[in-house]
């Protein structure tokens, strides 16, 4: 079972991480409504009995209070991240997925089926750095999943077992049972074309 005030044992552990005041149901539904997605029940869980701040944290509270603000242009950035990534080794190293039909050569044709692609995925939730939470399923227990371009790996079967692989404790283990992810984990297996 999800232990929240374990987990943020485990995040204050973290360089250059504290823990603040969990966010309240309000500014949950403000994140919610101002990013267009909502948080699985373990995240939820976490975020209101604990706000872990830092560099390399998305400042959920920030980015409600001031939509316009810099903070709220970062959290919006990290949210693009994975397309993004997936864009750019589209265009520099020849990724396809073959679902996605035959490759175009036209660049708008491409960037358009990719996007397309992944925005009918799980949105990824920037957790730490480039490890992030799919918004899907909504219940506890989805894998987290380290995220650069198209190079996609489960770095923890759920949010404690990321932790402490974050921690140092990369032991296969806390892969072992990983649920699949809609989309991501065919991208993770996709061969690349040349």
């Amino acid at each position: 079972m999800f232990d929240p005030h374990q987990v943020l044992t485990l995040v204050r552990r973290l360089p250059e991480t504290r823990v603040d005041d969990g966010l309240s149901d309000r500014e949950i539904g403000a994140v919610h409504e101002r990013f267009g997605f909502h948080f699985p029940e373990d995240l939820h869980t976490l975020l209101m009995s604990g706000l872990p701040v830092g560099p390399r944290w998305p400042d959920w509270r920030a980015a409600c209070l001031s939509p316009d603000s810099a903070d709220a242009e970062h959290v919006s950035k990290w949210l693009a991240w994975p397309l993004d990534g997936m864009l750019f080794d589209v265009e520099e190293n020849s990724f396809w997925d073959p679902s996605w039909g035959v490759r175009p050569d036209d660049v708008a044709k491409r960037r358009a089926i990719v996007t397309a692609a992944v925005r009918a995925a799980p949105v990824l939730i920037p957790i730490y750095a480039h490890r992030f939470l799919p918004a899907e399923p909504l219940t506890a227990g989805n894998p987290v999943l380290s995220v650069y371009q198209t190079d996609i790996i489960v770095y923890g079967r759920d949010l404690s077992c990321y932790l402490e692989a974050e921690l140092g404790d990369r032991d296969a283990a806390l892969k072992a049972g990983a649920a699949e992810v809609r989309c991501w984990t065919r991208w993770m297996l996709a061969e690349w074309t040349n």
